[in-house]
């Protein structure tokens, strides 16, 4: 996770992968290494001056090889320490005048001080080399807990579920006493037990609004923003001991992915149960609508028998019954338009076909729908014809001069046009209504949405834009309204125009 390298809080010193010693105990701990120290050089003092007989140059060797061992297992301050003891000893047993701390020959000052300067520089050297190895050591150990936690949480589950094995695995993986997790987007807190608490909600609320790690090693607890691509998700705490600050930082970050991608897979499954569910009711709808299709023709055909013997005392009840089979007939008939959209069992057969013709074909069919309405045709001359599916184009115009004529005023007119525009043809249908209010109009194609003011005054289903626009993205187009309350709606399609052919 890439962020801008972020300022890092230490309140006090901080102890990591162990308890605290405290400054009152070192010399009480080191005293006996001292002590080591100190009889080793004096053994080996004794060894040559009163058991084996050597020169100098031996005794030094021998010397810098105990230093070497005392720095490499216990440290720098133990090795000077024996150096300085080792160079008092050189000197007073072997080096001229013996028995005494006094040097007559200049070159033994220069092989005394390079005896002193060779051993505290490998004193040092051997002391980087331990600490070396030791930080490498728990860099290890933490890189295999890291792993640990990281495959016990790649089977986590929901969000909520990977931050709760989070919170528990963390305290056992890195020996912490608790670690809490504040969890934004559903305002929750996760902790492993009480002793999480001396991190309050507060302290975490707070936590995941700075760009801060922060560190109190007096109080032994940590607390970082769990962020991912710079979108909080919450704040982490861990109390007790704590791991290295590279560690903590990897926590962080590991823990933010983890809970990114269980969210996703969430989404994913919601996702996938609502297509699942769509999938379902459209087929019902489908199936449901075939089978009430079948009585609707006979109830139909009987009216219609019914009415050209009917007298006139029944005559007004029977075309009550006449327009209202129309009414489900319709309704049926775009339930099964909608669940052929959503299915996406739309099978187009383009063909090079003149607009003009397609909005005449259309209203047509609208003939008694538009009765008492002046409808004019603009199509701008020299049109190209278009390359589409007429019959279904034709039931877009349908569903379009059908939506004008329901949503304004009786007898007021209407516009069908067809104008070019770069390669595409834009044909359109406008009206003199009410207009639609900006809010609703970003909802104005979703299936069975109607608008406030007409919901209840108008009949519909809503679903006939919903068809129009499954319609013309089907042909890889759009459709589009542009509308101004009190002056009236013009819904827009672009359909493309056939290669080479003009109207």
């Amino acid at each position: 996770m890439a962020r801008p390298r972020r300022a890092f809080h230490v309140a006090g010193p901080v102890s990591r992968g162990g308890s605290e010693i405290g400054s009152e105990n070192m010399p009480r701990l080191k005293a006996p290494r001292y002590l080591a120290s100190i009889l080793a050089v004096g053994a080996v003092l004794a060894l040559y001056r009163v058991v084996i007989p050597a020169n100098s140059t031996t005794v030094s060797l021998s010397l810098l090889l105990v230093i070497l061992g005392v720095s490499a297992r216990w440290g720098l301050a133990e090795a000077t320490v024996a150096s300085i003891v080792a160079v008092l000893g050189l000197n007073y047993y072997f080096l001229e005048p013996i028995g005494t701390f006094t040097i007559e020959d200049p070159q033994n000052w220069v092989a005394l001080a390079a005896f002193l300067v060779t051993a505290v520089t490998a004193s040092q050297l051997s002391e980087r080399v331990r600490r070396r190895a030791a930080e490498a050591e728990e860099r290890r150990l933490e890189i295999e807990r890291l792993y640990e936690l990281v495959q016990a949480m790649m089977l986590s589950g929901s969000a909520r579920r990977t931050i709760r094995e989070f919170v528990q695995r963390v305290v056992r993986v890195f020996g912490c006493e608790g670690a809490a997790f504040y969890y934004r987007p559903a305002e929750a807190i996760f902790r492993s037990g009480p002793e999480s608490n001396p991190v309050t909600d507060h302290d975490l609320r707070s936590a995941a609004e700075v760009d801060d790690l922060t560190v109190d090693a007096e109080r032994r607890r940590a607390t970082a923003p769990v962020r991912l691509g710079g979108h909080p998700l919450g704040a982490m705490a861990l109390v007790g001991t704590l791991p290295s600050d590279e560690t903590l930082r990897a926590l962080v970050n590991l823990v933010a992915i983890t809970v990114q991608k269980a969210r996703a897979i969430e989404d994913a499954s919601q996702a996938e149960a609502a297509r699942q569910s769509e999938v379902f009711k459209s087929a019902l709808l489908d199936s449901l609508a075939h089978d009430i299709k079948t009585p609707l023709t006979s109830i139909k055909a009987a009216v219609t028998s019914l009415l050209g013997k009917a007298a006139e005392a029944d005559r007004e009840l029977l075309t009550i019954i006449n327009e209202e089979a129309d009414r489900l007939n319709q309704l049926a008939a775009e339930v099964v338009a909608m669940a052929r959209v959503e299915a996406g069992k739309l099978h187009l057969e383009k063909l090079p076909v003149a607009a003009e013709e397609l909005i005449e074909a259309a209203l047509a069919e609208l003939g008694v729908l538009r009765r008492g309405r002046e409808v004019t045709i603009v199509a701008e001359p020299d049109l190209p014809r278009l390359e589409c599916d007429p019959e279904l184009v034709q039931q877009v115009v349908k569903q379009l001069v059908e939506n004008a004529c329901k949503y304004s005023p009786e007898g007021t007119p209407l516009t069908v046009s067809a104008v070019r525009k770069g390669g595409k043809i834009v044909m359109g249908v406008a009206d003199r209504g009410s207009g639609i209010d900006e809010d609703e109009r970003v909802h104005i194609f979703d299936k069975f949405f109607r608008g406030r003011r007409h919901r209840f005054e108008t009949k519909g289903t809503g679903m006939g834009l919903a068809i129009a626009k499954g319609i013309v993205e089907a042909h890889g187009e759009r459709i589009w309204v542009e509308s101004e309350p009190g002056q009236g709606s013009a819904f827009y399609f672009s359909l493309a125009a056939a290669r080479g052919g003009e109207g």
